[in-house]
């Protein structure tokens, strides 16, 4: 009894620290249930064609910055699914191959040798080998004539778009190849721009697709020049950096098409609010969350607070306003959509299960090191808040067990198995190599934010170095107690290069999602869905006539290949009702995320169910017009050029 009297407040102490660290601990999953969330997915990796030439594990690095240049040559790996040669499906892939230091193009591992892999020659436009780095690769119908074009953003440089040459009558899949694509300057003046992120959307409501490019360090510096006496600056806070790139605005103004196409886009200065300009942007995600079809931009910021923008433009004028979300009880700061000051590597858009449009974002989390949190933005259903300045968004990450992951990246939602419910996956890594550096990392976060910006001042991070190198990719699945739990690792997603980017497609048109990753300084790889007991779905391809006045909806069943008479509806917005009550929302993705671009379709696991489906498509025609239709589709794939329907609300 004295021994308890005299010790109380130490067994008290204790007592907290143990409960506190078992409320820490994620509920452990039963290995019965686990086999059998493992038995649902299957997927056979097959490398990405790479193409012959020198290859590389870092990058040459302005002087002030040699001490560091691991950090530097941390990023760059890109990858994209789209359907570039017109034959219908998004069977061909870009990516940047961080070795070569090379954009390739080339037929999907396992779809038929329609064509040579290649380069993009980006000639005779600046293309400076030892002063600029591919970052990303955006396909995207960037001049509106039914052809497929590459946007490729640059460390070193401002993008080039790869306008795919037009011949006249010819409705025929084309032949890839490099003479196929012009290079032409997107922003003309050579200026030097450090992009890691781009996305297409209609910000203005005209009808024509618009560019934002997310931009790492500030314009103007010299990162990878290793012959400038230019001192180089790194981010002047850990938690609050505000001398970035940040997000770039960029209005379509004309096209041209033919044997020498064109495009223009004009540089909008003052689309956002100053605060919110100058972060150091690693990802974008762009999509509808009030209702107009006008998207919000949600940019994620590095060493800062990420930012989401809500949409107030007019056509011919980009014009954005930032919401916050607001603090509950219980709720940290860094927790509050807008107010964080975590790592904003990756951001994705999509359901999780309520019917609404929430966002994922993928932070630092590596056990022991800088353990943030992810995010899962939960939409509580008020979109007129956002008018109000407010973002009607909870974080529930740490709930839905998604709160850790490692160092993340790219992070994307897809049912893979169309069991009627999102997995999530997500890149992981950083720099991999064989001596540990966190213990000199975890001083740099610490450090004073006026040493910060200065690189000297930094540990050595050059070859070796290895910061979370070795984490596996995550694959998250949902239980039947509601979280979700990765079992990446048994899938074989362990790479062998930290990974940086995702993409998804269904590239055989068979109701199976498959996906490719990117690797920073390795191989990349495709993963060919070969799930057993997949369920039902439905896919839509949604398309736009490019002259603005067909005459009303065309529904076929399948993939329909060659219609150059048509582009991809980026930013329609499809929900589905089926008989049981469930619904679902998707919108045809302009290119979300870090540096991975899934194929503009949209597709909806079903389960078991094989009744028809109730699908409202809502979207803005080329002129800009909100028109909206109502199908009741039975499950498989739909091409469906959305004519002059009805316009909403009449």
């Amino acid at each position: 009894m004295t021994f308890l009297r005299r010790n109380v407040k130490r067994i008290a102490v204790v007592a907290v620290i143990a409960v506190t660290y078992s409320m820490s601990q994620s509920p452990a999953l039963a290995q019965a249930e686990r086999s059998q969330l493992v038995h649902r997915f299957h997927f056979t990796r097959l490398a990405l064609p790479r193409l012959p030439g020198p290859q590389r594990s870092v990058r040459p690095v302005n002087p002030s910055l040699a001490r560091i240049s691991a950090w530097i040559s941390s990023v760059g790996a890109a990858v994209a699914l789209a359907d570039i040669d017109g034959d219908g499906l998004p069977n061909d892939v870009c990516y940047v191959d961080t070795q070569t230091n090379e954009v390739v193009v080339a037929p999907v591992p396992g779809t038929g040798n329609r064509y040579k892999p290649f380069a993009l020659d980006p000639g005779p436009l600046l293309f400076d080998q030892r002063t600029m780095a591919p970052m990303g690769c955006l396909p995207g119908d960037l001049n509106e004539d039914g052809l497929t074009d590459l946007l490729i953003y640059y460390w070193g440089r401002t993008p080039i778009a790869f306008l795919q040459r037009k011949e006249s009558g010819t409705t025929k899949p084309v032949r890839l190849a490099p003479d196929r694509f012009e290079a032409v300057e997107v922003v003309p003046g050579g200026q030097r721009w450090y992009s890691n992120t781009a996305t297409l959307a209609d910000l203005d409501g005209d009808g024509h697709l618009d560019l934002v490019v997310g931009n790492y360090f500030p314009d103007g510096a010299a990162i990878l020049d290793p012959e400038s006496p230019q001192p180089q600056a790194m981010q002047d806070s850990m938690a609050r950096a505000e001398n970035g790139g940040g997000p770039h605005f960029l209005r379509w103004a004309r096209a041209s098409s033919g044997n020498h196409p064109r495009v223009q886009f004009d540089l909008v200065q003052d689309a956002i609010p100053p605060v919110a300009r100058h972060g150091w942007t690693l990802a974008l995600a762009a999509g509808d969350l009030t209702g107009d079809l006008l998207p919000e931009v949600y940019v994620a910021n590095d060493f800062g607070p990420d930012r989401l923008l809500l949409n107030v433009s007019r056509p011919g004028r980009i014009r954005f306003m930032l919401v916050q979300g607001v603090k509950g009880f219980g709720t940290p700061s860094s927790k509050v959509l807008g107010k964080d000051s975590f790592k904003g590597m990756g951001v994705d858009l999509g359901d999780l299960g309520n019917g609404l449009t929430d966002i994922v974002v993928s932070n630092i989390t590596s056990p022991y090191a800088l353990e943030e949190s992810n995010f899962v933005f939960m939409n509580t259903g008020d979109p007129s808040a956002m008018a109000r300045g407010m973002a009607p968004f909870v974080d529930r990450s740490e709930e839905l067990g998604l709160s850790r992951s490692g160092w993340s990246w790219d992070v994307k939602l897809g049912d893979f198995d169309n069991s009627g419910g999102s997995q999530v996956v997500q890149a992981v890594g950083f720099i991999r190599g064989t001596l540990n550096r966190w213990p000199e990392l975890h001083e740099l976060a610490m450090t004073n934010p006026e040493l910060l910006s200065n690189p000297a001042t930094w540990p050595n991070f050059q070859s070796g170095t290895d910061l979370s190198g070795h984490e596996c990719d995550r694959f998250w699945v949902r239980a039947a107690n509601g979280r979700f739990y990765d079992i990446g690792a048994d899938l074989g997603l362990c790479e062998p290069g930290p990974s940086r980017s995702i993409a998804l497609a269904d590239v055989d048109g068979s109701g199976r999602l498959d996906f490719a990753v990117a690797n920073q300084w390795a191989t990349s790889f495709f993963f060919r869905n070969d799930s057993p007991n997949m369920g039902n779905f439905l896919g839509l391809h949604l398309l736009l006539p490019l002259d603005g006045a067909h005459a009303g909806l065309v529904v076929m069943p399948g993939h329909q290949g060659s219609k150059v008479w048509a582009r991809p509806a980026i930013g329609a917005e499809v929900t589905v009702r089926l008989a049981n009550g469930r619904r679902f929302l998707s919108s045809v993705d302009g290119g979300n995320g870090h540096g991975g671009k899934r194929s503009p379709d949209v597709m909806f696991g079903l389960g078991r169910d094989t009744a028809s489906a109730t699908v409202q498509v809502r979207w803005r025609d080329s002129d800009g017009q909100l028109r909206a239709t109502t199908l009741s589709l039975s499950p498989g794939w739909y091409t469906i050029v959305l004519g002059q329907q009805d316009l909403e609300g009449t």
